[in-house]
């Protein structure tokens, strides 16, 4: 006998018909030996449909009171599937967030899951009934009793902390397609079913946008080594097994602000390529990348920076045993860059530093929290270690710095994250290998492949490239509770008024865009910055894949497809199971296709979304 959650979302509960047909669903389960946990959204567009009358009645609503409101979708919905059991003659009991003893922050409208009672839920559980609770809802204290909502993807967040808070055997997460696929099947309905993916493949796929799982659910299963499985609402299909590291007993308290870092990494057997000045037009990546693939040369990081006049900078780290081969390929390409009638100019200038280190910090913690990269950022400027290059994904942060500064960098890092000594771990992470126990020995190169067209890109010019820059600017971003996604520090420096300078561009929300920009440009002039220029036509397309580490072709696959197409690239993050690259927003969803297509994702079967 297994004890299971089973989270349905707005589709699969949308209507009388498919309430009935998930009290037989859950029935079946029951029948089967298993005790049962069923989480639930609100009906279909219900809560759109509050949000609308909220918004006829007030331009800004209050939080508090839209918390009240909203939450009122999941009430009718538990109600209703309890209804449907009873009915059926399998006993059943409804509870609010608040009855099942979900605690959290006092933050309305997007709290996070302090802790969870189950006291009384076990009680129920043991009577036999099938305990049916509201998602997207807790309370903020067992003393004040104020309803709070988890904001968006709030079910399967409430779902997954309530499986992992019981000691459930594994989650279910029922919605309209029939698993995780390996792209959007609105764009792509030839996107193939995955059997199984880790944790973390997920973690940077939920993300990048993909929307079958949200990426607060998907953390709390990493932490708690919650096996958890998505399944189509419509059919007895198997789904997709989301695989998770090994428990740790991690505490309970706490559950989801827990320490954001789990772990400081670095490497110091690393040396940079960089590449000033090529041209800003589609497949130079694609040629230099296609090279040091045919040459075997295996890349770590690559960064392209945001684009000044009709050029780019390209950088890339590679260990330092293989640095001649690789510098060797850039420097037999760069004058094919050059303009032809001028092969003596400075473009496509190949630059070389050797003696640099990699120092990174991971933890699935960091998703979604504007503070923990300024926190980096500012610990590094404490220690005056400065900062030659980053690279950001969904659970890690990796800076280049110089070698001798390693050994400083990690110590105050270490100190400020609270990571003990002997958590530490050299060269590549474990959050690129699959887990201890997944039965992944040979992962695919490439998992799934990712769009998100809701980003605008913000470059400032001509920041001071010493110590403490990017901690002020990360830092502020971080007390305006703006998210930063992708951060690209440019390779070209220039002396101005005889300080050299760098620009640094970042992407963040859409709607985090204009009121960003006018926050920066307001203390540009203090702090000594250039312009701050926005972007909003932009679209991230990104390939993820645990099996992608140690095979140099990969980054220059995506590269040769987008350039087949001539779409161009604006600018390229890597992290060790992800390539990210900015294209125009007109050119997003071609870019995801074409992507997709090379490197052979697309199954024999046409998944169609129930409306």
């Amino acid at each position: 006998m297994a004890l299971i959650v089973q989270k349905y979302g707005g589709t699969s509960v949308g209507s009388v018909e498919r309430i009935q047909a998930v009290a037989q669903r859950v029935y079946k389960t029951v029948k089967a030996g298993n005790s049962v946990v069923v989480v639930v959204s609100a009906m279909g567009k219900t809560t759109d449909g509050l949000v609308k009358i909220a918004q006829e009645i007030s331009q800004y609503p209050n939080r508090r009171e839209m918390d009240m409101l909203l939450s009122t979708g999941e009430q009718v919905t538990i109600a209703l599937v309890s209804m449907a059991l009873q009915e059926i003659g399998q006993p059943a009991i409804s509870m609010t967030g608040g009855q099942v003893g979900i605690v959290t922050e006092a933050e309305h409208t997007r709290a996070r899951i302090l802790a969870i009672e189950t006291e009384r839920l076990n009680h129920h559980l043991s009577e036999g009934k099938v305990v049916v609770v509201a998602g997207f809802q807790g309370i903020s204290s067992l003393r004040d009793m104020e309803i709070t909502t988890l904001g968006r993807g709030g079910s399967d967040t409430s779902a997954v902390a309530i499986a992992a808070a019981i000691g459930a055997n594994f989650c279910e997460i029922y919605t309209d397609v029939p698993g995780i696929l390996t792209t959007d099947p609105r764009l792509v309905p030839e996107a193939q079913l995955m059997e199984e993916i880790t944790c973390n493949e997920m973690l940077e796929l939920a993300s990048l946008g993909a929307k079958v799982l949200h990426p607060r659910a998907v953390e709390i299963a990493r932490n708690y080594g919650m096996p958890l499985v998505v399944k189509s609402s419509w059919s007895d299909a198997p789904g997709t097994w989301v695989r998770s590291p090994e428990p740790q007993g991690r505490s309970l308290v706490n559950l989801e602000i827990a320490r954001p870092v789990d772990n400081i990494y670095f490497d110091t057997d690393q040396a940079k390529v960089a590449l000033l000045r090529v041209p800003d037009k589609p497949g130079v990546a694609a040629r230099l990348f296609g090279e040091i693939s045919r040459q075997n040369v295996d890349v770590d990081l690559i960064i392209q920076s945001v684009h000044e006049g009709n050029s780019n900078d390209i950088a890339f780290t590679v260990t330092a045993p293989i640095l001649k081969r690789a510098e060797a390929v850039a420097s037999a390409i760069a004058p094919a860059l050059r303009n032809q009638s001028q092969p003596e100019s400075n473009e496509a200038e190949v630059m070389v530093q050797q003696n640099i280190a990699k120092v990174s910090i991971g933890g699935a913690g960091m998703i979604g929290r504007p503070g923990v990269a300024a926190k980096m950022f500012a610990t590094l400027a404490e220690a005056q270690v400065n900062i030659q290059m980053i690279s950001t994904s969904e659970v890690k942060v990796s800076c280049v710095v110089d070698a001798t500064e390693c050994d400083r960098a990690v110590a105050a890092l270490r100190h400020a994250f609270e990571i003990e000594a002997d958590q530490e771990a050299q060269a590549i992470s474990a959050l690129s290998s699959p887990s201890p126990h997944s039965p992944l020995p040979t992962p695919p190169p490439v998992r799934g492949v990712a769009l998100d067209i809701n980003q605008a890109r913000l470059a400032i010019r001509q920041v001071p490239d010493k110590p403490g820059m990017a901690a002020k600017l990360f830092g502020l971003l971080a007390q305006h509770n703006v998210s930063v996604d992708m951060i690209i520090q440019s390779q070209r420096c220039r002396i101005v008024d005889g300080i050299p300078r760098r620009d640094i561009a970042f992407t963040v929300s859409r709607i985090d865009g204009e009121t960003t920009q006018k926050m920066l440009t307001q203390v540009a002039g203090e702090l000594g910055w250039g312009d701050v220029v926005l972007d909003n036509a932009i679209a991230k397309v990104s390939i993820v894949g645990a099996g992608m580490v140690g095979q140099p072709g990969i980054a220059a696959k995506m590269f040769e497809a987008l350039a087949e197409h001539k779409i161009n690239i604006q600018m390229i993050t890597t992290s060790e199971i992800k390539i990210s690259c900015v294209v125009a927003e007109e050119e997003g969803v071609k870019a995801l296709q074409v992507i997709h297509a090379a490197f052979g994702l697309a199954g024999s079967e046409k998944f169609v979304i129930p409306a």
